[in-house]
C-alpha cells in the first residue's frame, strides 16, 4: 500500500480515486450482525435501510455466509451456454410463486427492466409497436433506456436527446394512461408501490383496469418489482398484497416483472419473470448475459428464498411492518407540525416529513437534513425526494427493534422542538 492511502482517510481516498456518482454520507461502514452495523469507530448503527431493500435477512446471517462460502469452493461460475442445476431449480421456486411462466437471471434491477423493455418491442415490432408507457415519479434504472422510462426529470437531465418511445403519465390516474395509448405502444410499466418516487402504493382498482386496458388495447403490463417484490410486503410482489382483498386478485397477472435487491441478500442478483404466452419470445441470440444466473448467484438467492419460507419471513414482514406503521403513525399525533404522512405497506414504508431538526442545512433537502440527525442518533435510513425517509429493513426485523428505530425518530423530533 502506497504512503497515499496509509496517511489519508477512506472518504478522502475515495474522493481522489472514486467517480464521484454518488453523494456518500460521510460514515465508513466496516461490519454488520444481523440489523447492526458498525463504523470505523465502533459506533453500532440500527439499520433500518438495508441496503436500500436489499439486505433481507439482515447482515452476515449465516445460512447465506454458509451457502455462498460452500458454493464458492464447487462452482463459482460458467457461462450460461451450459447448465446447471441450481439456475432450474431458482426458476422453479420463482415460477411457482406465480403458478406460470419462465425466468431469465441478470445481476440488477436495471438489467432485468431493459429485459422487459426488450420484451416488449421484440413483440411489438412487427405491428411497428415500441412505446413504453409509465409513471410520472417512476424509478426504473439509470440506463440509457431505463432512465428514459424513469418519470423524473432529475435522472434525465444531462443525458439528452431523449431516447424515443416513452411516455409519462400520473400514477393512479386510468385515464391519464387511457389517453397516452397510441398506434405505437407496446406496453404499460408500473411499480406496485413506487419506492424512489416516495412510497406511494398503486390502487386496487388502478391495477385492475391496468390488466383490463392492456386486455382492450394489446398492450403487456409489465412490473417493476425490484424495490417492492420479493416478500418486502407481506407477498410474493406487492400486487398480490394490493390485491388481496379484491376478487380478481387470484386471477390477476401481469405479463412480465422485474426483481432484484432484495433476492440475493446482498448478493448481486435480478431476473424477470415473463408469462407463458410469451416465455420464448427472447429467443437464442435476441438477449444475454455473462454474469446473470451464475451458481454463486443462485445459491444466494435460494439460501434467501429457503430461509424466507422456513422461518416465515412473509408473515413477519407484514405483522412488524403493520407493528412499525403504527408506532409511527402514533409518532405522527404527537407531531402533527413535522410528519405529514405514513404511507406503505409491510417493511416498505415512507414518512413524508413537513419540518426538520432545528438547524438543518437549508441547502439541503429536508429529507438529507433529517437523515443525517438520525444517523447522528445511531438509526439508518433512507432518503427519498425532497421530504421522505424510508424505511426498507430486513424481513427478519423484531418489534423491539421497530420500536428501538422509531424512539431515534421521537428523541430527533423531541430535540427539533426543545
Amino acid at each position: 500500500m502506497n504512503s497515499t492511502a496509509t496517511s489519508s482517510t477512506v472518504p478522502e481516498r475515495f474522493r481522489n480515486r472514486v467517480v464521484p456518482t454518488y453523494g456518500r454520507f460521510p460514515t465508513e461502514l466496516v461490519r454488520g450482525q444481523g440489523v447492526r452495523v458498525w463504523d470505523q469507530d465502533g459506533r453500532r448503527y440500527l439499520d433500518l435501510g438495508a441496503g436500500i431493500a436489499v439486505c433481507s435477512l439482515g447482515h452476515a446471517h449465516p445460512a447465506l455466509a454458509e451457502a455462498i462460502g460452500k458454493q464458492a469452493q464447487t462452482l463459482i461460475h460458467v457461462s450460461n451456454l451450459y447448465h446447471h442445476e441450481l439456475q432450474v431449480r431458482l426458476a422453479e421456486k420463482l415460477t411457482d410463486e406465480l403458478r406460470s411462466g419462465k425466468c431469465f437471471f441478470c445481476n440488477s434491477g436495471a438489467e432485468a427492466n431493459e429485459a422487459l423493455i426488450k420484451l416488449a418491442r421484440r413483440i411489438g415490432h412487427a405491428s411497428g409497436r415500441f412505446e413504453i408507457v409509465s409513471c410520472l415519479n417512476s424509478f426504473h434504472g439509470r440506463t440509457l433506456a431505463t432512465l428514459n422510462a424513469t418519470g423524473q426529470d432529475k435522472v434525465r437531465r444531462g443525458f439528452g436527446p431523449s431516447l424515443p418511445g416513452f411516455r409519462h403519465v400520473p400514477f393512479n390516474d386510468l385515464e391519464a394512461l387511457r389517453s397516452a395509448v397510441s398506434p405505437a405502444t407496446a406496453a404499460v410499466l408500473v411499480e406496485g408501490i413506487q419506492g424512489e418516487g416516495g412510497i406511494h402504493p398503486a390502487r386496487p382498482d388502478y391495477l385492475t383496469g391496468l390488466r383490463a386496458l392492456c386486455d382492450e388495447y394489446g398492450l403487456l403490463l409489465l412490473f417493476d418489482g425490484v424495490q417492492c417484490g420479493h416478500f418486502r410486503t407481506g407477498r410474493f410482489q406487492s400486487f398480490q398484497r394490493i390485491l388481496e382483498t379484491d376478487s380478481q386478485a387470484e386471477s390477476f397477472r401481469p405479463d412480465g416483472i422485474s426483481m432484484a435487491k432484495s433476492m440475493g441478500g446482498g448478493f448481486p442478483m435480478g431476473a424477470v419473470w415473463i408469462d407463458t404466452p410469451h416465455a420464448d419470445v427472447l429467443s437464442p441470440g435476441t438477449h444475454g448475459t455473462t454474469y446473470g444466473g451464475s451458481p454463486l448467484a443462485c445459491a444466494a438467492a435460494l439460501a434467501v428464498l429457503e430461509e424466507i419460507q422456513s422461518s416465515r419471513l412473509e408473515r413477519n414482514a407484514r405483522e412488524v411492518g403493520r407493528y412499525l406503521k403504527s408506532l409511527l403513525e402514533n409518532l405522527r399525533q404527537d407531531f402533527p407540525e413535522f410528519i405529514g404522512e405514513v404511507r406503505g405497506l409491510g417493511l416498505m414504508i415512507g414518512v413524508e416529513f413537513q419540518r426538520g431538526p432545528a438547524g438543518a442545512d437549508e441547502r439541503q433537502p429536508l429529507s438529507l437534513n433529517l437523515e443525517a440527525a438520525l444517523r447522528q442518533n445511531g438509526l439508518l435510513t433512507i432518503p427519498s425526494g425532497q421530504r421522505v425517509i424510508r424505511f426498507l429493513p430486513p424481513l427478519n426485523l423484531r418489534r423491539e427493534e421497530a420500536e428501538e428505530a422509531v424512539d431515534v425518530l421521537r428523541k430527533v423530533l423531541t430535540s427539533a422542538t426543545s
